[in-house]
């Protein structure tokens, strides 16, 4: 063996220095002056993150009293943050109405192409339940029953239905909000302790021959100052079908 040979230990012991060095780095944080030469070094750091300069503050030399620049600034960081969070709320009910146009799209496609009545009230049902998630829901259709197909809506007289629900049948558009106990009775039967709002909408073509009614247990759901846009869309899509189907 040759005896100028030595074993060669300085390898491992570099590699294990050098796997020290992301830690080390990692428990030191950097330094004002690191952070300096990084700014020199970048000057164009700032225009690549713009987002990073909205968070800065830059107080000038004014003693104890705010200068004019720095209100400005707080000013237009205020103003910034409050057309995000309208962003975000115009966003999020654009969401929220795109999706509601697809169930009712999808609603509309299948009373289309219902051959009678009790298919169309099937229907609707099916999809106030399982795709609208509405708690409680009704249609109550005016005149005699011996003269109306059998469906699974209610069929009420029209002498009783004014009695009990004239305003809102002389309305003749739709409705939201909390109702009289005997007006939730008419709409909603033996469900009516369990309503707390109701949205509700005539049918009339010529004359008002129903009313679809929608109801939650909670009684800030459905509120006077809320749009019916889609309600009211449905109740019309049953304007022009289910009259043709009632005789």
């Amino acid at each position: 063996m040759n005896e100028n040979y030595q074993p060669h230990n300085k390898q491992p012991q570099d590699r294990q220095s050098q796997d020290k060095q992301p830690q080390d780095k990692q428990n030191n944080p950097l330094t004002g002056q690191q952070v300096s030469e990084f700014l020199s070094a970048n000057p164009d750091f700032f225009e690549q993150h713009p987002q990073i300069v909205e968070s800065l503050e830059l107080p000038h030399e004014s003693g104890k009293a705010v200068s004019l620049i720095e209100r400005q600034i707080s000013v237009l960081r205020e103003r910034n943050m409050e057309m995000r969070a309208r962003l975000n709320s115009l966003l999020e009910s654009a969401s929220i109405n795109d999706k509601l146009f697809e169930k009712t799209k999808r609603l509309v496609l299948n009373i289309l192409e219902a051959p009678d009545l009790d298919t169309i009230v099937t229907t609707l049902y099916d999809s106030l339940g399982t795709d609208f998630k509405v708690e409680f829901h009704n249609l109550i259709l005016l005149g005699e029953r011996d003269k109306i197909p059998a469906s699974h809506a209610r069929v009420v007289g029209l002498e009783e239905a004014h009695g009990a629900i004239g305003t809102l049948l002389r309305t003749n558009r739709a409705i939201c909000g909390v109702l009289r106990q005997d007006e939730l009775e008419f709409l909603f039967g033996e469900d009516a302790d369990k309503v707390g709002s109701v949205a509700a909408v005539p049918l009339c073509h010529g004359n008002i021959f129903g009313v679809l009614a929608i109801g939650n247990s909670d009684p800030n759901c459905y509120r006077s100052s809320m749009g019916t846009l889609f309600l009211s869309y449905i109740a019309e899509v049953l304007n022009r079908i289910a009259p043709k189907l009632l005789h």
